[in-house]
């Protein structure tokens, strides 16, 4: 039991009382503070008190957020408190007015189910005074005087009252339950057991928050005095504009309005977008100049006024000379090329035709996006180019509200207006690489623009008035049609632009690449000189690509490494690149040649295949095994693949007489059929007939005839079926010594487009039966 005397009152307290945690809020002694009590805990902790002496420890929450707290979420040291009223409310919560008495620390929480009950141990005050502390107390009272004034939730009273503090603990404690700052701070001073330590404590919260206070109010008048500057200035505007208005000389006589009058009408834009235009010019008359919307109407008229909207360049329709410049520019690419002319001579015989959208389609390097410049130049417009790769939002295609702050028109919008013209080459780069979220689907913007019979009547969100783009050329590139877009793709003329031969990266390295790049690194013809047989190696062996991006790459490294030798040489030595110096500058072939016996073989067949790089050999081997009749596929083959193999041996095993095996092979013999180069997938249908051959001469010990090679799709009846990727394919055949190739009947017809390089030294064979095959086949 303690005793404590209170303004001459002696209040005994027990060692043992109800515990009330507190969540927003930490109490100090002489304080009276009303508290809502809501929690079960607390509510049955307020009972307990009533029955007793009216007394209740309060403590506060270590984590405000917790709401049933533990014991290990209370602080140890809190305040013995006095109920002065408890008034019970009608959603059961209960208004309690408490009284601080005393600061205490909890010894122990007492076992206690309802509520927390703890034995407490009350602190003594050390209230003794010295000309130190008479200092301090002086130091905060000033402090705390300026605090109030500035503050403006604290009452000036509180000045009155605080020199009425008639001792040490009672002021720091007064002083300290006024502070408008964290409970962690408030609960420090609680905690401060020496009145000196305290003192200190407060001066340094009271010195910081009086910096802060301070900065808040400069930042408010500075807000204050700007308001006010710019109301006197409306204030001004608005009265100079009742002058001129009694003067009878606003109207056209302001020269910032005549002037954008002026540009409306000279502009020749649409009758919608003129009287638009003529519309916010009479609100920005009628607007305040100082006000945020005056510099929206402005700029939503520069870019009326910035739009093209009748000025066009004229077409270059000489066919042959667009035909030189687009040859110039780049090597192949004829059926883009033709495309692009059949649309200048219509042309120039008919006025009215709307322009076509055409999509180049092909892998990274071919010159997608060159040939787009290449047509503007050849059809003599202007050139723009939009890269939707990665966009995802509808607004950049269809422009921005004018509702949002900082909205602008989309880039299609944009663009037009660098072009400077309403018919330019407008390309759309990468197409297939764009996405959607919750901003919308760019690709359904894109509908509207890319419909001939839509596009002269599009909408951008921004100016919100119909711009014709029936006149623009919109050609879009991407690299997998499958991935644009159906009703995209079905608006749109589709050119698929194949890898590069090897023959004609050989042409574009000798006219496009190597004089750009000698000129580039200061080189002249006469310093260095590339032969045919180095490029052939730098294609075959350090590149792998459909284009020639990578080529240019290792072209420029070796004019770099020439560059250097040439400088350090004095400027005088020539040099000259051939097959046995490639190695010197371009170091270890990353893809070397790979060998392929070409010797007569039992059980191996060669096959052609297609890759994204171009063609490729495919050497097939068939291992016999005694066994139960299982198949066994390997080489990281595709389901087609695996399929073709299964084809290949119900062929097999159908017309086992016929093709000279036992007809019972497959109930004592296991096949492996084994497709080297195994790190790398392969896939589809046009090994179907090499399989077949090189199982077939496993099983019949016939050898496969020397340098001759194979492509084609045979059924479970032994009908061959078209292939693709014949042109390719027949490069790869020559480029590895193959003499006879054998391909589907069908695809003979395809020979006429395939270069007459590719076909000569070839004896092309076609084939419609799988006995056909096998009587060219084997020896």
């Amino acid at each position: 039991m303690h005793k404590v005397i209170r303004d001459e009152t002696v209040i005994e307290i027990n060692n043992r009382l109800p515990v009330l945690p507190l969540k927003e809020i930490i109490i100090f002694p002489y304080m009276v503070y009303p508290l809502l009590v809501g929690r079960a805990s607390s509510l049955k902790a307020i009972e307990e008190s009533m029955l007793l002496d009216k007394l209740v420890f309060l403590v506060s929450q270590k984590d405000i957020a917790v709401e049933n707290p533990e014991s290990g979420d209370l602080n140890r040291v809190g305040v013995v408190a006095r109920i002065l009223q408890v008034l019970k409310l009608p959603n059961g919560l209960m208004k309690v007015l408490v009284e601080g008495v005393v600061r205490g620390r909890i010894q122990r929480f007492l076992s206690v189910e309802d509520h927390f009950q703890a034995q407490i141990d009350v602190l003594v005050e050390n209230d003794k005074s010295t000309p130190e502390i008479k200092a301090k107390i002086r130091r905060i009272s000033n402090l705390f005087k300026d605090y109030v004034r500035l503050h403006r939730n604290l009452p000036d009273e509180i000045i009155l009252t605080i020199e009425k503090s008639v001792s040490p603990q009672r002021f720091v404690d007064f002083v300290a339950a006024h502070l408008q700052t964290d409970l962690k701070v408030k609960q420090k001073l609680l905690e401060v057991r020496s009145i000196g330590r305290s003192l200190l404590e407060l001066i340094e919260i009271l010195e910081s928050e009086m910096e802060i206070l301070e900065l808040e109010k400069d930042l408010e008048d500075r807000v204050r005095n700007r308001i006010q500057r710019s109301q006197k200035n409306i204030y001004l505007q608005e009265q100079m504009r009742a002058i001129q208005e009694e003067l009878d000389e606003e109207g056209e006589a302001n020269g910032e309005f005549a002037f954008l009058s002026e540009r409306i009408k000279k502009t020749k834009m649409s009758q919608e977008a003129e009287e638009r235009a003529f519309e916010e010019l009479d609100k920005l008359r009628q607007t305040p100049p100082f006000s945020p919307e005056a510099t929206v109407i402005r700029n939503y008229l520069d870019w009326l006024l910035a739009v093209p909207w009748h000025e066009q360049t004229e077409d270059n329709l000489d066919v042959e000379g667009a035909s030189r410049i687009l040859d110039k520019d780049h090597y192949g690419l004829n059926k883009p090329k033709e495309r692009i002319l059949e649309h200048l001579a219509v042309l120039k015989l008919s006025r009215d035709l709307k322009g076509p959208i055409l999509c180049f389609t092909g892998p990274p390097g071919v010159g997608k996006t060159s040939l787009g410049k290449s047509v503007a130049r050849a059809m003599g417009r202007n050139f723009v180019r939009v890269s939707l790769g990665g966009v995802r939002d509808e607004a950049e295609i269809r422009g921005h509200r004018r509702t949002y702050i900082g909205s602008m028109p989309g880039k299609i919008v944009q663009s037009l207006k660098k072009a400077k013209s309403v018919n330019p080459v407008f390309l759309l780069d990468e197409v297939d690489k764009m996405s959607m979220d919750f901003r919308g689907d760019p690709s359904a913007a894109l509908l509207e623009v890319l419909d001939p019979e839509q596009n002269k009547a599009f909408n951008d969100h921004y100016l919100e008035v119909d711009y014709d783009l029936s006149n623009v050329l919109f050609l879009t590139t991407a690299n997998l049609e499958n991935q644009i877009p159906e009703p995209l793709r079905d608006r749109m003329e589709v050119i698929n632009l194949p890898g590069y031969l090897e023959h004609e990266k050989i042409a574009i390295a000798k006219a496009f690449l190597i004089p750009k790049l000698l000129k580039s690194h200061g080189l002249k013809k006469k310093n260095v000189s590339f032969q045919k047989t180095a490029i052939v190696r730098i294609i075959r062996e350090y590149t792998r690509e459909a284009g020639v991006r990578n080529l240019e790459r290792e072209l420029s490294k070796i004019c770099r490494k020439v560059a250097k030798k040439f400088v350090q040489s004095g400027l005088k030595d020539k040099f000259t690149i051939s097959n046995t110096t490639v190695e010197e500058y371009l170091g270890v072939p990353a893809h070397p040649e790979k060998k392929v016996d070409d010797g007569h073989m039992v059980g191996a067949a060669l096959g052609l295949a297609w890759t994204q790089y171009g063609g490729d050999v495919l050497e097939i081997e068939v291992n016999l095994m005694a066994g139960k009749g299982e198949l066994a596929l390997t080489g990281k083959l595709g389901d087609i693949m695996k399929e073709s193999a299964r084809a290949a041996l119900s062929y097999a095993r159908t017309n086992a007489k016929t093709v000279g095996i036992d007809s019972g092979f497959w109930e004592n013999t296991d096949i492996h059929i084994h497709v080297p180069d195994g790190a790398t997938p392969k896939d589809g249908p046009s090994a179907g007939i090499t399989m077949a051959v090189a199982l077939i001469s496993a099983l019949s010990g016939k050898r496969v005839r020397k340098n001759l090679a194979m492509t084609g799709e045979i059924t479970l009846r032994g009908n061959v079926l078209a292939i693709g990727g014949l042109n390719e394919k027949l490069l790869a055949a020559k480029r590895y010594g193959i003499k006879t190739v054998l391909i589907p009947g069908e695809n003979q017809r395809e020979l006429s487009e395939v270069n007459d390089a590719v076909k000569r030294g070839l004896t092309i064979i076609g084939v419609e039966k799988m006995n056909q095959v096998l009587e060219h086949a084997l020896a």
